[in-house]
């Protein structure tokens, strides 16, 4: 994109802005390096690849320190005989073992499926034999270590060794000669690389040998006694041998960089693009800001757009709407000075080009951008003294510099055109480079003070109008926008606001009036009515954004609650299941325990059939029955007619019943079978149930299936089959998630095809 109109939209400033969130200067200047990306996929792939870094940082907590630039170490490298020193390979290993922690930190990347991330992982070619061999050979201060090679190690044990027979001599001479008293100190030092005495510079002449150095102060002398010179020479023989084992080892250790030269670029490249990556975290966290994809052929919407240097400056900015559909090519926007026409522009074509370069922008969820190749920005006062270019010459010249070069694909941002000659002749020009702009496809958002311009808006197919508003009474600019109106430019109550002297004030009243100019009472209603109307849809907002958070907190606090009842009534379960199985209790009080512990959370509420109770004269075994209780059908077994009871088989489990709690079963249900759970033969003797569960609600399916198996268990089933049906595969899912969180179950799957298909699920019980 044309670098000037970026410039004018300050968009290098965001980039400083961005800049300052990194940790490192190279990661800084890859802020600074930004610009918007050629196509709709990379555009895209970076809004992904933003948002799957937001739910990184945000479920890891993970925060990258500083790390130094290598780029100096890299092209120093390109030179053959060129040697890194241990410094230089220091901040390689720790600068790659940050890249390690980072790469190891992702890996949860391919688990939460965040396909972007694992792209940019797949990217890097880890240098395995240049980290080891650094790790190896460098200590955590950056020396080189003594086990980095077999004559390293041999040569610092000598100059230990050397060392310790230089104390022990330097002892026994300061206690043999008693020359204590001529010490400044008790011990030894190093100057030049030889060990030297500290005496007292008074005392210089009581002893022979070298003298090498004076203190600051001249009060020491450092002394080296004829005793240390042989031994000093081998000291100087050791640390020269030193000197070039160490070449050697970071000749070495140069050469594994220059082996895998490439894969360690790309691995300090990895560490850049992160930081890159968590400054627009950070960037997004500070002025609210999200990751906008584009849709080439869209409208303009943007929600709550933020001017991004103004963002961060609490009461400044004021956020808007802009909207301009997918059929409308050119916004003019109107109204008064001071009122934010133009940072309405520069918002527009800023937002864009961060979006296009893969920058979060500062607006709410759900906003949407169309796609743009090119973006080019008219605005402000580009008159020039030295060139003899006036504000007006200086528009009509940039306009026919880029007019070729504008097409369907381009973004312009034209600010007050015309403004700066006769202003019928400026409102004339303008209408026409807007007609060429539509006949070219060109979208626009434009600001004017023109009438003519204004009534063209509203009646120009193509072209829709825009108001900034005021406030009616203090004549105030509100920073919002009213669209399918135009404004008044209020110059002025601007200029009363101002300052601007009274009794001139006064005269252009006048002047207005003799002209018949004067619109501002038209203007003024229009204004007051668009802020009555804004403010009803502000408020209309909030009503709507308040009860979808309380709607939230209701289903929310349901979903807890219900997920708490239905653990207990699962645990309590299976305390029944556990004392029925190792005979604590009975089947009976099993049963009512079960029963009860489904009326806890509310059970199959089924409205029951008001069937009056019949006598036990009517009552035939062999016949259907009514469990008026349970609202159960069943089968009479038999009859005690000494205590007025009946022995009921109810689905496999037959029990005595008080006859003034059964009644007659409808018509309709003496035709059912009475008994949906059949017994099936299986192999080994092994006992089958069956229950069908087709075109009941989940719900009362889910009741029912829980009492089944209640009943299966206490029936010793080994295996039940589950006829749920196919259709839209909601009562298969609901029952999956049943028999997911039943302990009794061993194992299901979805019966053959010959047997149901995925219309039947076949359980297997512990």
């Amino acid at each position: 994109m044309e670098p000037r109109s970026l410039q004018l939209l300050e968009f290098p400033k965001v980039l400083k802005v961005l800049a300052d969130y990194t940790v490192s200067s190279s990661g800084a200047e890859a802020c600074l390096a930004l610009s918007p990306l050629p196509d709709e996929e990379e555009i895209n792939s970076a809004a992904r690849f933003f948002r799957q870094g937001q739910n990184f940082v945000r479920e890891t907590g993970f925060r990258l320190g500083q790390f130094p630039p290598l780029e100096g170490l890299f092209n120093y490298l390109v030179k053959p005989g060129n040697v890194l020193d241990a410094d230089a390979l220091y901040a390689l290993v720790q600068t790659l073992g940050q890249a390690r922690v980072l790469k190891e930190a992702l890996d949860i990347a391919e688990k939460r499926e965040w396909n972007r991330i694992v792209d940019f992982l797949d990217e890097v070619s880890w240098p395995e034999k240049t980290f080891s061999g650094l790790k190896r050979c460098l200590d955590q201060d950056g020396n080189i270590k003594d086990e980095s090679s077999p004559e390293l190690y041999d040569i610092r044990q000598s100059v230990r060794s050397l060392h310790q027979r230089c104390a022990k001599r330097v002892r026994d001479f300061i206690h043999g000669e008693d020359i204590s008293r001529f010490m400044q100190d008790d011990f030894m030092t190093i100057t030049n690389d030889r060990y030297v005495l500290p005496l007292k510079t008074n005392f210089k002449g009581r002893l022979q040998g070298i003298i090498h150095d004076y203190s600051n102060t001249g009060e020491t002398c450092y002394f080296e006694p004829l005793f240390l010179v042989e031994l000093n020479n081998t000291m100087q023989e050791l640390k020269q041998q030193e000197r070039v084992e160490e070449l050697k080892i970071l000749t070495y250790l140069t050469g594994l960089v220059r082996s895998e030269f490439d894969q360690c670029v790309a691995a300090y490249d990895f560490l850049v693009s992160y930081d890159v990556l968590q400054a627009k975290i950070n960037f997004a966290d500070v002025l609210k800001a999200v990751a906008v994809d584009v849709t080439p052929g869209a409208g303009f919407d943007l929600k709550g757009a933020r001017h991004p240097l103004l963002a961060t400056v609490e009461g400044i900015v004021h956020p808007l709407d802009i909207e301009l559909p997918a059929d409308q090519r050119v916004l003019i926007v109107s109204g008064g000075n001071a009122g934010g026409k133009t940072v309405c522009l520069k918002t527009v074509g800023l937002l864009s080009a961060m979006a296009f370069s893969g920058i979060p922008v500062p607006v709410e969820k759900g906003s949407v951008l169309p796609l743009y190749r090119e973006i080019f920005v008219i605005m402000g006062d580009e008159q020039s003294l030295e060139d003899n270019v006036s504000t007006f010459s200086a528009q009509i010249k940039s306009i026919s510099r880029i007019w070729e070069s504008m097409d369907s694909s381009t973004l312009f941002i034209l600010d007050e055109f015309g403004s700066g000659t006769d202003p019928a002749q400026g409102a004339a020009l303008a209408q026409a480079v807007v007609d060429g702009l539509l006949e070219n496809g060109v979208t626009c958002f434009a600001a004017t003070h023109f009438p003519a311009l204004k009534t063209y808006a509203l009646v120009t197919e193509g072209v829709r109008a825009a108001s900034v508003l005021f406030d009616p009474s203090t004549k105030k600019p509100l920073f919002s926008m009213a669209y399918d109106q135009v404004g008044a430019s209020i110059a002025l109550d601007v200029a009363r606001e101002h300052g601007f002297p009274e009794h001139l004030l006064t005269k252009a009243e006048q002047y207005l009036l003799m002209e018949g100019s004067d619109t501002g009472s038209v203007m003024n209603r229009l204004n007051e009515l668009a802020v009555s109307r804004e403010k009803e849809l502000e408020e209309l907002d909030r009503i709507k954004a308040r009860l979808e958070e309380k709607r939230s907190k209701l289903e929310e606090r349901f979903e807890k609650e219900r997920l708490s009842v239905l653990a207990a009534v699962k645990d309590q379960s299976r305390n029944v299941l556990k004392q029925w199985q190792e005979g604590k209790i009975g089947r009976k009080q099993a049963l009512k325990k079960l029963a009860d512990a489904r009326k806890s959370i509310g059970g199959e509420e089924v409205a029951k059939p008001e069937i009056k109770p019949f006598s036990f004269d009517d009552i035939k075994v062999g016949s259907p029955i009514l469990n008026l209780s349970w609202n159960r059908k069943g089968v009479v077994l038999e009859k005690d007619d000494r205590k007025k009871r009946v022995k009921v088989d109810m689905d496999g489990v037959a029990m005595w019943m008080p006859a003034d709690q059964l009644g007659p079963v409808g018509r309709k249900a003496e035709k059912e079978k009475v008994r949906q759970i059949t017994e099936q033969a299986a192999p080994k003797g092994e006992m089958t149930l069956k229950i069908d569960l087709r075109g009941k609600r989940a719900d009362v399916a889910m009741s029912e299936l829980g009492r089944f198996f209640d009943q299966a268990l206490l029936r010793g089933a080994t295996d039940i089959e589950i006829i749920h049906g196919r259709g839209t595969g909601v009562l298969r899912k609901e029952v999956h998630m049943f028999l997911d969180g039943n302990p009794a179950v061993a194992a299901y799957r979805l019966a053959p095809e010959d047997r149901g298909g995925d219309g039947m699920t076949e359980v297997e019980l512990v």
